[in-house]
């Protein structure tokens, strides 16, 4: 199930110049999902309210208050966290050269996941601001196993070996999630319990602006290796033949993974398919060159991210159902298609 080649791998090829309009196309699409999602809740604002939240805010106004306070920093928390696990989704499809790779079936997520907890139990860590460090250690300790495991440095056209990887480190993750948990105090129990889930609400603005500045340091990184992610599509020797060092490359795309996938985890939970999806739809555009790639799987995560949240909120009022279980529902079929349209390797 490997990924094809851009037609120029040292990346001097323009991508389809369907890309550029798409583009321009999807910020407008984006846009309008933020608005939507400040407006659409348990109490709906009317949009000419949400514009004056923002534009001339009046601290008496309750509806404003809500717009301000609680939808505003979990519409920039959905759309960095989308963001960033679309990037990592498409890094890690681009330096595997596997159309199965993400975050979430990679086990990154898992071990973010089991990081987080970690340190709540045994630190009593139960703020955004303390345990991020966690899922950044924790995702980036997950991708190099899996990376190790997978023998994708060798063999990253193989996705079932990385795959199997994938899930046999998540599966041990998971276990051992469940047994801190079980041991845990209750506090951790119901810190974990909302945000296992991938619920975006309550987050906080402070959690939203690191996860910002998360996603400006890996994301910047990971369009930066766009280039170098063309070349050594071809393969490590083609790579090395173009003047790409393949170790450094692997290197720098594990520590963008790690930024982007350990943050997004830490701050909104273990959210999967957001990265199998995005890079996907993105590729279908713009074609195999990661400069188009890229930057679009940011965008399309962002987007289907902010959408399962919208959902998420009207598909059983009054409650609402957390967006990591909306993106799982909808991903679900997508994987289903993935693994039926590309040929599995054998082993």
């Amino acid at each position: 199930m490997s990924l094809p080649p851009p037609a120029d791998p040292a990346g001097r090829s323009r991508p389809r110049t369907l890309c550029r309009p798409v583009c321009l196309t999807g910020l407008p699409v984006l846009v309008l999902l933020v608005l939507a999602s400040l407006a659409i809740g348990s109490r709906p604002v009317p949009l000419i309210e949400v514009l004056r939240a923002l534009t001339a805010f009046d601290p008496g106004n309750d509806l404003h208050l809500v717009v301000r306070e609680l939808r505003v920093p979990r519409s920039l928390l959905a759309t960095t966290a989308g963001a960033a696990l679309g990037l990592a989704g498409a890094v890690m499809q681009a330096v595997t050269r596997n159309a199965l790779a993400e975050p979430g079936l990679l086990g990154v997520n898992a071990g973010a996941a089991m990081a987080v907890v970690l340190g709540a139990s045994a630190f009593g860590l139960t703020s955004m601001l303390h345990y991020v460090w966690f899922g950044f250690l924790g995702a980036g300790v997950a991708g190099v196993a899996v990376f190790l495991l997978g023998r994708a440095q060798t063999s990253g056209t193989d996705p079932v070996r990385l795959v199997l990887a994938g899930a046999g480190l998540s599966v041990l993750m998971g276990a051992a999630t469940a047994f801190v948990i079980l041991n845990a105090a209750l506090e951790v129990l119901d810190m974990f319990r909302n945000w296992g889930s991938g619920a975006l609400e309550g987050r906080g603005l402070p959690v939203a602006l690191i996860m910002s500045m998360a996603l400006v340091l890996g994301g910047g990184l990971a369009l930066a290796l766009a280039r170098d992610l063309n070349a050594l599509a071809l393969g490590d020797e083609a790579g090395r033949a173009l003047g790409v060092k393949p170790a450094r490359i692997w290197a720098l795309s594990c520590l963008a993974v790690m930024l982007l996938a350990g943050a997004a985890t830490a701050a909104a939970g273990p959210i999967g398919f957001v990265g199998l999806v995005a890079p996907h739809l993105a590729r279908a555009v713009t074609g195999p060159d990661n400069r188009g790639v890229l930057p679009l799987s940011a965008l399309l995560g962002a987007s289907v991210l902010l959408a399962a949240d919208i959902i998420g909120r009207v598909v059983a009022p009054p409650d609402e159902v957390a967006a990591g279980v909306v993106a799982v529902i909808l991903g679900g079929p997508f994987f289903i298609w993935v693994v039926r349209r590309f040929r599995l390797a054998r082993l």
